[in-house]
C-alpha cells in the first residue's frame, strides 16, 4: 500500500528544489545592480586545474554598479581575466596589474524589458515543473486506491497535494515579482 505522507513529502521535496532552482537562475541575471552571483557560473585555470572564481580571488561589491576581484595571487591575474570573458557574463574586465575590475553598465529600457521577458519564460518553465509533478503524484495516489488505499485518503492526500502545489506557485510569482521590480528599477 502507498504510503500518503511519504508521497507528499516526496512531491514536496521536488517541488522545492524547482522553486530552489528557479531562485539561483533568478540571482544570475545581471539587472544593472551588481551581484556577485553573476560571477558563479565563472571558473578559472589555476595551476593545472578549473575552479570557481570564488575559489582563487575575493570578490567585493565597492558600489552599485561595480565589482572589484583581487586574485590572491598576482600571478593569477591573467587567468581570472581569461575565466572572465570566456564566460557568459557579458561584461569586460579592466586589470590595474593587482585588481580586476567590472564596471556594470546603466541597461537600456528595451534590455529590461527582455530581462523580463527572460525571467517570465525561466518562471513559466518552473511552474510547467511544478505542475507536472503534481499530475505525476496525482496519478501515483490514483494507482494507490487500486492497491487498497481508500478514497477517501486519495481525495485528501490530492487536497493536500494541490495546496502544496498552489503553495509553490505563488512562492514562484513572488520570486518572479521581486526580480521584475529589481530589472525595472532605474
Amino acid at each position: 500500500m502507498i504510503d500518503v505522507k511519504q508521497t507528499l513529502r516526496s512531491a514536496e521535496d521536488r517541488m522545492k528544489k524547482a522553486t530552489n532552482f528557479l531562485e539561483e537562475e533568478l540571482a544570475r541575471i545581471r539587472a544593472g545592480r551588481a551581484n556577485t552571483a553573476i560571477l558563479d557560473g565563472v571558473k578559472v585555470e589555476s595551476y593545472g586545474q578549473t575552479v570557481p572564481l570564488n575559489q582563487v580571488a575575493s570578490i567585493t561589491i565597492p558600489d552599485a554598479r561595480s565589482i572589484v576581484i583581487r586574485p590572491w595571487d598576482r600571478k593569477q591575474i591573467k587567468a581570472v581575466e581569461k575565466g572572465i570573458m570566456d564566460s557568459d557574463v557579458g561584461i569586460t574586465p579592466e586589470n590595474n596589474g593587482e585588481v580586476i575590475r567590472l564596471n556594470l553598465p546603466q541597461p537600456t529600457e528595451e534590455r529590461r524589458k527582455d530581462l523580463v521577458k527572460q525571467c517570465n519564460k525561466m518562471g513559466e518553465k518552473t511552474k510547467v515543473e511544478i505542475r507536472s509533478v503534481r499530475s505525476e503524484y496525482k496519478e501515483k495516489l490514483k494507482k494507490g486506491t487500486k492497491d487498497g488505499l481508500s478514497e477517501d485518503l486519495e481525495k485528501d492526500a490530492e487536497d493536500k497535494l494541490q495546496k502544496v502545489h498552489d503553495k509553490y506557485v505563488k512562492d514562484v510569482d513572488l520570486l518572479l515579482a521581486d526580480k521584475q521590480k529589481e530589472i525595472m528599477t532605474v
